[in-house]
């Protein structure tokens, strides 16, 4: 089955400033300092040296994004050429968790960076919201995470325009004398000195050359992928190659580099002599800047590299999921939370070794990926080729062992220990699950039971020939019908008690009679008759002494006022019931041929799939799956929620079965589709999930399932799925904050009458 895409709606222009600005990080303040120490004044051909080794791996990408315009980077070219095995798990995985601890660490910068200007600011709370406002940034789509970024960058490559402009020209700014203090620009004497050195320092700052790699992790969202990807990875490389070497150079040539030598603040010491007074707060700026756009990349590629893991069944499948802005908004909040998770712990040093250790790891097997996939694909169309093959992925590929080779030992052991976790994880986490699934079943009641509330003589038939459908279709199903003696003041508890008693004759009796449609199925069937102090009692207090209560199923309770919908024990067991909920209003259900079933994604929904399958399963039914479109939308979108709704019955029933139609249609309103729909073909049964208004008051299962059940002609279920109240809570959370609902937004739809069915 096809997958769901990204949207493409990045353009050249925010493509390079998501290379640019996202590369240009807040290291250029510090590692300039470190790199004199370590070279002296050689350490502007380092830097030179280190943006022209990138151009091996950064040839190699647009070859590789072009041709495989997707998302997930590196992940996704060595899928293509390794298969979907521990490599792509581990290139995948460790690309993921670099930049998720990247984004930590540049938060965690951002806030020491404006505790400068705003002291009483503490850093960890500071941390977090900024890695939440970015969260949400990407939740509402990529094109808010462009804009964002071309503003930042703009910024900050202004600032360093000025910063270099006027090191130039002011007289107290680049000195040649200063920038070669002695005869050379090597500060070491004899060459094997002088080479490790610069290899040492190439190793150090190679990593602030890699952040084009985002445009990789992130091309199934960039538009002419053919054209934007490779001038996007191009440009970016060649204008941050350009900044590092002029940057290093005019604080080089500004400050002696015996005063630098190991300085954090060599950008700030420098600007002092040339822009006094407002220099220093200039770069303070500068690097809460570079720390933001930092977060805004390192966001944007850890979560399309978990999309992309979720979405090949690496990862777990909801990763993959997307909004109603085509963005992956649970990987954004997972990810999102485990930055978050990271800088409150104070971890963020010691997993920057991890993020550093990774990138290598992931870029040297990106590159040789495409040795591979050039000769298993010779034929493929390739937009861009990378000249001089195979000479660049093997340039690219010694680059990166040349690094790791002068890299920090504590970088190499901390990425190797990560590796080694995950290779467990991957070998050992599928027994591991199935021995959990195994013991959780076997933990469970051996029974579903399926308790039909009788409250109606009427409907007692309709419900049980429904309930032993379900059952049948069930392994070791069976049902229970139950009538439930209210106490009042005229009967109180003790004889309402002595009544069930006396009338448990008359009930099997009358269940002998109705109970056949259950005995041709081979369904087992009991009745039962409670006392309680209230209908709704009676009924809750016998699932919460069950654990084994699959589905509650009732008949419809008719149009009441308000009031006495309010008090109506269907509703109130909607309300507080902890299981299942189905709702038949039967127009004749003798023979079901076709099922209809409105989708809206939520859980609700799915547990109505579920439902029109067993259903189904007795006559051979058809199922029409329906989504419904009340905004116009182009062909893409129409394609891209035809994907979504394979999706949701894939992930309802582990397939689409072939009696499912898929179907989704345009119009004006849910209800007017719907009977758009009945009137196209003729249905037997309609099986539709609760909006969220069910917890209201005001309706039964919402304004969208109320009506439609009052004004179709053929019978129809409606189900309430259960949710323990915190994960209803985060999931509505989550859906208000897509939709940019407020709490309280539920009640305004339904006094408009709106609502959407979930």
């Amino acid at each position: 089955m096809s997958k769901r895409k990204l949207k493409r709606q990045l353009t050249l222009t925010q493509v390079i400033m998501l290379g640019t600005a996202g590369t240009i990080a807040a290291e250029i303040f510090v590692l300039t300092g470190h790199a004199a120490g370590m070279a002296g004044p050689a350490a502007v051909l380092a830097l030179l040296i280190g943006g022209l080794l990138s151009y091996g791996v950064a040839i190699n990408y647009c070859e590789l994004g072009t041709t495989y315009p997707v998302a997930g980077g590196a992940m996704s070219y060595v899928r293509e050429a390794f298969g979907t095995g521990i490599l792509s798990f581990l290139v995948g995985s460790m690309d993921c968790l670099s930049s998720t601890f990247y984004a930590a660490l540049s938060a965690v910068g951002f806030a020491y960076s404006l505790k400068v200007f705003l002291p009483f600011l503490p850093i960890v709370p500071t941390a977090v919201i900024v890695i939440a406002l970015f969260s949400f940034l990407n939740i509402l789509g990529v094109t808010k995470v462009g804009n964002a970024q071309n503003v930042l960058g703009g910024l900050l490559l202004g600032v360093f325009v000025l910063y270099i402009v006027a090191g130039f020209i002011h007289p107290e700014g680049f000195s040649w004398g200063v920038f070669i203090a002695g005869d050379s620009i090597f500060a070491h004497k004899g060459f094997w000195q002088n080479f490790t050195r610069i290899m040492a320092t190439i190793a150090l700052v190679y990593n602030a050359y890699v952040g084009f790699e985002v445009i990789a992790d992130d091309a199934e969202e960039i538009s002419n992928p053919s054209r934007n990807i490779p001038r996007g990875i191009l440009v970016s490389l060649t204008l941050c190659t350009l900044i590092y070497v002029l940057v290093a150079l005019v604080t080089l040539g500004t400050v002696p580099w015996q005063e630098l030598a190991g300085s954090e603040t060599a950008l700030t010491d420098a600007v002092r002599r040339f822009i006094p007074g407002w220099g220093v707060p200039l770069m303070a700026v500068a690097g809460m800047i570079a720390t933001l756009t930092s977060i805004n990349s390192a966001m944007l590629s850890a979560t399309r590299e978990a999309f992309t893991l979720g979405r090949d069944g690496v990862w777990p499948r909801m990763f993959s999921k997307l909004s109603r802005f085509r963005t992956p908004h649970v990987a954004i909040l997972i990810i999102g939370g485990l930055s978050a998770l990271v800088a409150v712990i104070g971890l963020v040093d010691f997993l920057s070794y991890i993020s550093s250790s990774g990138y290598l790891f992931v870029l040297f097997w990106g590159s040789l990926s495409m040795i591979r996939l050039r000769k298993l694909y010779p034929d493929i169309e390739r937009p861009f080729k990378a000249p001089f093959f195979p000479l660049t992925p093997y340039l690219a590929g010694a680059t990166c062992l040349l690094i790791i080779a002068f890299a920090d030992w504590r970088a190499l052991a901390f990425g190797g220990g990560i590796l080694a976790l995950f290779t467990v994880a991957f070998y050992a986490a599928p027994p591991l699950v199935r021995a959990a699934q195994e013991r959780f079943k076997a933990a469970e009641p051996d029974d579903d039971l399926i308790l039909v509330a009788a409250g109606n003589p009427r409907t007692i038939k309709s419900l049980v020939h429904l309930a032993s459908i379900v059952a049948q279709a069930s392994d070791d199903a069976y049902v229970c019908v139950m009538s439930v003696i209210a106490a009042s003041w005229e009967l109180p508890l003790d004889s309402a008690q002595r009544l069930a008693r006396q009338l448990k004759p008359q009930q099997q009796s009358f269940m002998r009679q109705i109970a056949v449609d259950a005995s041709d199925r081979n369904v087992a069937l009991y009745s039962k008759v409670r006392a309680a102090n209230s209908v709704a009692e009676g009924i809750l207090d016998e699932i919460e002494t069950r654990r084994n209560i699959k589905l509650l199923l009732a008949g419809w309770p008719g149009p009441l006022t308000d009031k006495r919908l309010a008090e109506n024990p269907v509703k109130i067991a909607m309300q507080k019931a902890r299981t299942n909920i189905a709702v038949l209003l039967d127009r004749g259900l003798d023979q079901v041929n076709r099922i209809l079933v409105p989708v809206g994604g939520g859980p609700h929904s799915r547990l109505a799939l579920r439902l029109a399958n067993e259903i189904s399963m007795t006559d051979d039914a058809r199922i029409t799956a329906l989504r419904l479109l009340t905004e116009p939308v182009d062909e893409e979108e129409i394609e891209d929620q035809n994907l979504h709704l394979a999706e949701i019955v894939e992930e309802a029933l582990q397939e689409v079965p072939e009696n499912f139609d898929l179907q989704v249609i345009q119009a004006k309103s849910v209800q007017e589709g719907i009977l758009v729909e009945t009137k196209r073909l003729t249905y037997d049964l309609i099986v539709l999930g609760a909006s969220e208004e069910w917890s209201l008051d005001t309706r039964l299962f919402g304004t969208i399932d109320d009506w439609v059940a009052e004004h179709v002609t053929c019978s129809v279920l409606l189900c309430r799925r259960y949710e323990p109240v915190p994960l209803a809570w985060l999931r509505y959370q989550v859906k208000a904050l897509e939709q940019g609902y407020t709490r309280d937004r539920p009640k305004q739809e339904a006094r408009n009458g709106k609502g959407e069915e979930h």
